[in-house]
């Protein structure tokens, strides 16, 4: 399972064990699985979609803006603002 936690600057949103994270990156969507390859890329306005399955329906959660990084823990967004 990946790590995923979802940070503003005024609290953490969501902090948990999912099976793959999908992020707004600027460049385009990417997705994240557990064991990917470090990474850094901003984050434009849009959603977030959270597998916490591998088949299940996704939750989605619209933020604006940031930045999301990828190392050996998991995946971290640090966004101006998130609402679930």
């Amino acid at each position: 399972m990946l790590h995923f936690e979802l940070v503003t600057p005024e609290k953490l949103v969501r902090s948990e064990e999912v099976y793959m994270v999908v992020v707004p990156g600027t460049e385009g969507d990417f997705g994240v699985l557990e064991g990917h390859a470090p990474f850094m890329s901003t984050v434009r306005d849009g959603s977030v979609q959270v597998h916490r399955t591998q088949n299940g329906t996704p939750d989605t959660i619209a933020i604006r803006g940031g930045f999301a990084e990828v190392n050996a823990t998991g995946l971290t967004i640090l966004a101006e603002q998130a609402g679930e």
